[in-house]
């Protein structure tokens, strides 16, 4: 049974620090690129960053550019995003995201991440 089950969200002020996690379980972890998706209330889902499977070549959103880092440890299953110097417009919901060809898309339930003074 495939599961991504993302924790690390909470509430911290602008200017904080998170680290989310993002533990895979149920299929062939090193095989899928990896992702962080978020959805803020009444906007469509948006790709933050991306990892590949293999060389773990990172792609960001504009947005998060030299904020946040996304990273594996394919030894753990897990995939990792550490998001610095937050701001009130970083508040959403949270996704992992795992990707392989062949259409395997998996995704996971999501973190509630919230930047408030």
């Amino acid at each position: 049974q495939v599961q991504l089950v993302e924790s690390g969200g909470g509430l911290v002020q602008p200017g904080g620090s998170l680290r989310l996690s993002c533990a895979a379980s149920g299929f062939t972890f090193s095989r899928y690129a990896m992702s962080w998706y978020r959805q803020a209330p009444e906007k469509e889902r948006e790709l933050v960053a991306t990892i590949t499977k293999v060389a773990g070549i990172r792609t960001y959103a504009d947005s998060v550019k030299g904020r946040f880092t996304i990273s594996r440890d394919n030894a753990k299953n897990t995939v990792y995003l550490q998001m610095n110097s937050l701001k009130p417009e970083d508040t959403a919901v949270y996704y992992c995201n795992a990707w392989a060809t062949g259409g395997y898309d998996y995704w996971g339930q999501g973190t509630q991440v919230t930047v408030s003074s």
